[in-house]
């Protein structure tokens, strides 16, 4: 069998992080940005305890279908552009990606996005103890989803049949705050221990991040810029206040307010870095060259409408 590459995209949270994990909804785009996992036959299986644990999963998914497969031996090759560890969803890419080839590699079809999703998020589980589900749904099938998880069992999934307006998406950037020291489920455990801690003020930040996204939302429909800009500044206010975000990222948001707002965007880090923040400019030329002169990685946000795909 020849090579089979699979790719992913990256995603973005625009908003409802943290709180998508207790049942609120969140607003994610997948974006330009994609993570390869090719695989061929070899005579040596090449070990990786990562790609072993798709393995395990994929396997245990067939066996109790029912499905038959050849348990044969392989190497591959993990290619991607998304940064890892900084909230763009590198994990889920890799694993959505590495699910469809596996699968595909040990018996010549390809699993329905459905399955794929579901097989991803037991993957995803291992890398973030208690998961929402969003980022393998966004990666997987592409596009704008509003994601809501009221149960384990019971995830609604919308993947909205719009793209985000160019007057919106022209002035959006990603901009790097650095590496958080935290992984995210260290993240997502700490904000569980403060709603275990402090429920009644936990529930009230949740709810209004619930508003700010059903209020963004809306203003993506309606190309309204302005309350756009007025969500990503709420949205950040509240995520500082679950205690998500560092000082040096606060501070860097405050200095960058001469250019436009901006807010964190996936589980962020409150020690040093906290990962990607997302950026609506309002002068461009400015903000990249106070990027270039502090040295700040950035990327231009660019909607992908495609989820996985098979690469030829």
């Amino acid at each position: 069998m020849k090579k089979i590459t699979y790719s992913a995209p990256a995603k973005v949270i625009i908003s409802g992080e943290h709180a998508v994990v207790f049942g609120k909804p969140a607003l994610v785009s997948a974006i330009d940005l994609r993570s390869k996992f090719s695989i061929w036959e070899t005579k040596i299986q090449k070990k990786d305890s990562n790609v072993q644990l798709i393995i395990d999963v994929v396997q245990k998914y067939l066996t109790k279908e029912k499905i038959k497969f050849k348990n044969k031996r392989f190497d591959f090759k993990i290619s991607s552009e998304v940064p890892v560890g900084r909230g763009l969803g590198s994990s889920a890419a890799f694993c959505v990606a590495g699910v469809a080839a596996i699968s595909y590699f040990y018996t010549k079809k390809q699993l329905s996005l459905d399955i794929i999703n579901q097989l991803a998020y037991q993957c995803e589980k291992h890398f973030h103890k208690n998961p929402s589900g969003v980022d393998p749904s966004t990666v997987c099938y592409g596009g704008l989803i509003y994601y809501r998880k009221e149960f384990e069992f019971l995830k609604n999934i919308s993947r909205l049949n719009i793209t985000i307006p160019k007057a919106i998406e022209d002035n959006l950037y990603l901009i790097d705050t650095g590496k958080p020291q935290e992984n995210t489920g260290e993240i997502v455990v700490r904000v569980g221990a403060l709603y275990n801690k402090e429920p009644e003020r936990v529930e009230d930040l949740l709810n209004q991040i619930e508003k700010v996204t059903r209020k963004m939302t809306v203003s993506i429909i309606k190309k309204d810029t302005l309350v756009f800009q007025e969500c990503i500044n709420e949205n950040q206010m509240l995520l500082a206040k679950l205690g998500v975000v560092s000082k040096n990222t606060i501070k860097l948001l405050e200095k960058m307010r001469q250019f436009g707002v901006g807010k964190i965007t996936g589980a962020g880090g409150f020690k040093a870095g906290s990962g990607f923040i997302l950026s609506f400019a309002q002068d461009k030329s400015k903000l990249e060259k106070y990027c270039q002169c502090n040295k700040l990685q950035y990327y231009k946000f660019k909607q992908s409408e495609e989820g996985l795909k098979r690469e030829e």
